[in-house]
């Protein structure tokens, strides 16, 4: 076995010293999650002696047996696919728009165009929801759209043009030699490859996005954290806010893992066909 000349491979002494620490470091967060979990499961004291259940007590769960009850957390969860699924292609479209721009060799559309990126990049998305909201009336679904696309799209223009920059400068050569003007040389030789270059980083850009329709819920839109932690939390009371916290918790993870697990698959098989 070779050993680098920066890397000394460890004895005996380390290898158990590591093992040492992460066995102690994995009792620590062991014993940490265990005891937090004691305490959202321990009964707890409101006032004048009265008690009530731990967060897991069924007491706390048993609404969710009601099929009308997923209906409506299902409306929410439609209601984000959707505004996510239109700002997705709406910020694809823009971002290809952008990277475009941003590689002309017209000075007087790069600048303009430069300009336009970071101020969208620099701009708090839910900021941006609420002027457009209240500035042009649009209604919460189309705040929401609007924003996450021009917020999306700029980020998804700089790695394009990213993808753009780090092609061999023979690419462009070649579609000219072949007789294309720059526009179909841009299109049908260099955009394809930095488009599929940058699909991981366009992917994980598009997790972003479908976290960030989280914020339509201050403009009234009814995604699913407005309609599990505002609508029905306080149709049922307070005692289920934690439970609809995890549902809502649950639903989260699995969809942005979903999509992280194809963004992996998809910078996996990206990789293999440049090899």
């Amino acid at each position: 076995m070779s050993n680098s000349v920066l890397f000394d491979a460890p004895g005996p002494k380390a290898k158990r010293l590591s093992r040492i620490l992460s066995i102690g470091f994995g009792a620590l967060v062991i014993g940490g999650l265990g005891y937090l979990i004691y305490l959202l499961a321990r009964e707890r004291e409101i006032f004048n002696g009265t008690t009530e259940p731990g967060l897991f007590d069924s007491s706390r769960w048993d609404i969710f047996e009601d099929p009308e009850l997923w209906g409506f957390i299902g409306q929410g969860v439609i209601n984000t696919l959707t505004a996510a699924g239109i700002s997705a292609v709406l910020a694809i479209i823009l971002g290809v728009i952008m990277a475009l721009l941003r590689t002309s060799n017209k000075i007087w559309v790069q600048i303009p165009t430069t300009a336009i990126l970071e101020f969208v990049r620099g701009m708090p998305v839910l900021l941006m929801m609420l002027f457009i909201l209240l500035s042009f009336s649009t209604g919460a679904l189309w705040a929401v759209v609007i924003a996450l696309t021009l917020y999306n799209g700029a980020i998804i223009g700089e790695a394009l043009r990213a993808g753009l920059a780090a092609l061999p400068k023979g690419q462009n050569e070649a579609g000219l030699s072949l007789g294309m003007t720059r526009m179909q040389s841009m299109f049908l030789v260099q955009f394809p490859q930095a488009f599929r270059q940058m699909l991981p980083v366009i992917v994980a850009q598009l997790v972003v996005l479908l976290k960030d329709t989280s914020l339509g819920f201050i403009v009234g839109y009814p995604e699913l954290l407005r309609s599990t932690m505002n609508n029905l939390s306080s149709f049922f009371g307070s005692r289920y806010t934690f439970s609809f916290f995890m549902v809502t918790l649950a639903i989260y993870l699995t969809m942005n893992i979903s999509l992280s697990i194809f963004a992996r698959y998809v910078a996996k098989k990206t990789s293999s066909v440049k090899n």
